[in-house]
């Protein structure tokens, strides 16, 4: 990608409220569900769900749809962290997802995307060749004990838009 010298920075601050707006009009799911974002990085992103009322199923464990916005927006939110770095604006989807509830989540869940390197070089790929990419990259949700609740695989599809 560009030279690291040359990154835009880019706050924590900026990019939760940059979330909170995405949640409040164009997915209200995501602000129903309202994740946070622990921490983001070129490498990381780290996005936490805390369980409640609205989170939980039946059986007073996360619903699984509430895990998968979790996941969405860990890996979304980091590619349009690294969009910005990079000042490419991008359209972005998931074209498919496989999970693997590996335990119950009964407490409050942390999505892990450690995918950065992936996702920049999907970004600089699709700028190079003027079309959308496909790649996956991984999330992993974890309990408050640390232990993987989820693994996520996840199809993500960027195009980048040239000005």
């Amino acid at each position: 990608m560009n030279n690291p010298c040359s990154e835009v920075r880019i706050s924590l601050v900026k990019i939760r409220w940059k979330l909170f707006l995405l949640g409040l009009f164009k997915i209200p799911l995501i602000f129903f569900v309202s994740p946070k974002i622990i921490s983001i990085s070129s490498e990381t992103c780290i996005v936490k769900i805390k369980l409640k009322r609205r989170t939980k199923n039946h059986i007073n464990s996360m619903y699984f749809g509430a895990l998968a916005v979790g996941a969405d927006v860990a890996a979304g939110i980091h590619a349009y962290y690294l969009s910005e770095i990079y000042q490419n604006k991008i359209t972005l989807a998931f074209k498919s997802l496989s999970a693997e509830f590996l335990k119950r989540a009964e407490t409050d869940v942390t999505f892990t995307c450690d995918e950065g390197k992936k996702i920049a070089t999907i970004i600089e790929k699709s700028k190079l060749e003027d079309q959308r990419i496909n790649d996956m990259v991984e999330v992993l949700a974890y309990n408050s004990t640390n232990e993987i609740v989820a693994k996520f695989k996840m199809e993500l599809s960027i195009k980048v838009l040239n000005p």
